[in-house]
């Protein structure tokens, strides 16, 4: 559900997706509804919808939409817990399988994410069983793992080789991506052996365990930002706003601007990149704003803009040293040439070339340039671009307040129809850029909450740091403390424990 000003407020799944709205708008339905849901109802300006293939993308979509767009009316989903991912590092002599919430660049195989965390944990179970697998802990087996059967491992592993138990590995992965029928259908034949057995209990158990592992090892789609099932037409909404703003071409490759000055500490800019009405994460970029001080969005903007194309004017002029002094054309032709030629360069004249690829990167401007805010916004920018002599080059702002959009030398602004793909397009690059700046804003203030006056104690490590923050709570309870009680901290001797009781009665 979205607001008037096209904000998401609201995401939900459901298998009837006309019964479920319907419901919200029966009479019945509304007298007893509570304020919050009277509420999100009367917010409640437009609906978009994606179809999925099963319950189990439902949720994980519904899950990754919520922590993206953080709706005022969604309670689930909204902590940083993450759904479950099963890894392994197969470069060790005895992988073993463990959950993970975050995927790491580690080495080790990841399969998942999983929405159903209780199916997950009984399918590791039954490959436990399964296979013989390690399913805990890190390193070689235990001298107790290898010399008995447990829970944790129901075979001695001492009875086969690392070769062996690799193999097991290699089965288990394969089960994991989903080949997995042959074994299912043994179970479902074991199931119906109960049943005419009349052993009931057993036979439920079989079925439960055979539909949690259809729920696990059933292929399920990654939903990634871009990459969403939609009726979403790029393509389509560049060259409707192309025609909307008069642009000269399409729009191909639009950057866009965002100030996040949340506190005077950290002013941060985001510049994300759009290909073909698309996220082009390589070439997003992030600011620490230096040159202003305070809460100054006007002369903040000015130094992103200044920053960003300065570099390209530069790293244009280092491609071709040779005609940059002595060029007479404007700075956006002789870009645009030293683009065609970078592009030429990059065709392979030989197979030693081929075989390279070292070739640079392309000189690129933007075709559209989008700054968040209004005139005063859209003034900084274009005044630092007169500067650099890319006045050519096109840029609007975009008030989020009205959603008006503002071009240079234009006293009115421009009102898109609320439905427009044209608008939707300008919406979702300047969310991504506002999205983009608030992480690295929360970045740069986590690392400063992180910080402490123990950083500068002479002896007090990282981990000595945590031993007494964690002991004491905080940097003013520890000054507070005497020599004696800071001494007992694990790990602190007596001698560190003076240094430290010194160190902060001096700051």
């Amino acid at each position: 559900m979205r607001d008037r000003f096209n904000r998401v407020i609201y995401v939900g799944k459901a298998r009837d997706l006309r019964k479920r709205v319907s419901s919200y708008f029966l009479p019945s339905k509304m007298a007893q509804a509570d304020l919050k849901t009277r509420a999100m109802l009367d917010a409640t300006w437009d609906f978009e919808t994606h179809t999925v293939r099963s319950e189990a993308e439902s949720v994980l979509l519904e899950g990754k939409l919520i922590k993206e767009y953080r709706p005022r009316y969604n309670v689930s989903f909204r902590d940083d817990k993450r759904f479950l991912l099963v890894g392994v590092d197969l470069s060790e002599e005895w992988p073993r399988f463990r959950l993970a919430r975050f995927k790491k660049d580690d080495g080790s195989r990841y399969f998942g994410p999983y929405a159903h965390a209780g199916a997950l944990r009984q399918t590791l179970n039954f490959m436990r069983k399964k296979f013989g697998l390690l399913t805990f802990g890190r390193g070689a087996p235990t001298e107790r793992e290898l010399k008995s059967s447990t829970y944790q491992v129901p075979v001695r592993l001492s009875e086969i080789s690392a070769a062996e138990y690799r193999e097991r590995v290699a089965q288990a992965c394969e089960f994991l991506e989903g080949k997995s029928r042959e074994m299912i259908a043994a179970l479902e034949e074991q199931m119906q052996k109960a049943a005419e057995k009349m052993e009931f209990e057993k036979a439920a158990e079989l079925r439960d365990m055979i539909e949690d592992l259809r729920d696990t090892t059933k292929p399920t789609r990654r939903f990634t930002r871009g990459s969403l099932p939609s009726t979403i037409d790029p393509i389509a909404d560049v060259r409707e706003l192309a025609d909307a703003l008069r642009l000269p071409h399409l729009p191909r490759i639009m950057e866009c601007f965002d100030i996040s000055n949340i506190s005077a500490t950290h002013v941060v800019a985001s510049m994300v990149c759009f290909r073909d009405g698309v996220p082009d994460k390589d070439n997003y970029r992030r600011y620490r704003v230096r040159t202003v001080e305070g809460q100054d969005d006007f002369a903040s903007m000015a130094e992103v803009v200044r920053r960003r194309y300065s570099r390209i004017l530069l790293e244009a002029r280092e491609t071709n040293q040779d005609r940059a002094e002595f060029s007479q054309e404007e700075t956006v032709e002789g870009l645009q040439r030293l683009e065609k030629q970078t592009l030429n360069a990059q065709l392979p004249t030989s197979n030693a070339q081929l075989e390279a690829r070292k070739f640079p990167a392309p000189v690129r401007l933007p075709d559209l340039i989008i700054v968040d805010g209004g005139k005063g916004q859209l003034s900084a920018a274009c005044g630092e671009l007169q500067r650099l002599g890319l006045h050519e080059l096109s840029i609007i702002g975009l008030a989020k307040e009205r959603e008006e959009i503002y071009r240079p030398s234009r006293a009115l602004s421009l009102r898109l129809p609320m439905d427009s793909g044209a608008l939707r397009l300008l919406q979702r690059i300047r969310d991504e850029a506002h999205r983009f700046a608030n992480a690295y804003h929360q970045l740069l203030m986590k690392k400063r909450v992180e910080e402490s006056i123990l950083d500068d104690c002479p002896g007090v490590s990282q981990h000595r740091k945590n031993l007494l923050l964690r002991r004491f709570g905080s940097v003013n309870r520890l000054r507070k403390a005497s020599v004696e009680e800071i001494a007992a901290t694990e790990g602190i001797g007596r001698k560190l424990a003076e240094e430290v009781h010194r160190f902060l009665q001096r700051h």
